[in-house]
């Protein structure tokens, strides 16, 4: 961030007062600009014993697959947001969706909120996918996976099914690679 929001002019990174850190701080009218970790909304919708699997259209991370998630969007709640993204990627109905997982990603400043429903539509790529399909836990593209926490999800929704919220957070080490630290 380079100019405050409110008046345009120059803000400089600095602590505050009565704040312990960091923040956009306007040099001019001293309005504090706070950022905060994005919530991304994605779901595990399933068909049987298949799993809707959407191939990326954009960045990043083209060409790989993931399942159906997104930024949530002001003015609706977590489970609207998952299912709003599986129609925009996939143009997927689900059925009501309940909390599956809540994986923190705090070197990206984002929390994941993966939901699982059942698939009640026919499904077709939306303008974010290249390709969707559905997947036996055998089908699945492992290697081909997006992101981290895609794999994760996977994995506990086929070792563990839905029967509890899962809770996991992931770091970078020195070299890049992401770790995975599970509490449940």
């Amino acid at each position: 961030m380079n100019y405050c929001s409110h008046c345009g002019r120059p803000v400089s990174l600095k602590i505050p007062l009565d704040d312990n850190r960091e923040r956009f701080v306007c040099d001019h009218c001293d309005l504090v600009h706070y950022q905060n970790p994005n919530n991304v909304c994605g779901a595990i919708l399933t068909r049987g014993d298949r799993v809707l699997l959407c191939k990326r259209a954009i960045e990043p991370r083209y060409g790989l697959w993931t399942l159906p998630a997104g930024f949530m969007e002001n003015n609706e709640t977590v489970a609207e947001g998952a299912a709003r993204e599986a129609m925009e990627e996939a143009n997927a109905e689900s059925g009501p969706l309940s909390l599956f997982g809540v994986f923190s990603m705090p070197y990206i400043s984002q929390v994941y909120l993966m939901f699982h429903g059942e698939l009640l539509s026919e499904v077709s790529a939306g303008p974010e996918s290249l390709e969707v399909g559905l997947f036996t836990q055998q089908q699945i593209p492992w290697d081909e996976l997006a992101f981290p926490v895609v794999t994760h999800s996977l994995k506990l929704f086929f070792e563990h099914g839905t029967d509890k919220v899962h809770h996991a957070w992931f770091s970078r080490d020195a070299d890049r690679r992401v770790q995975l630290h599970s509490i449940d």
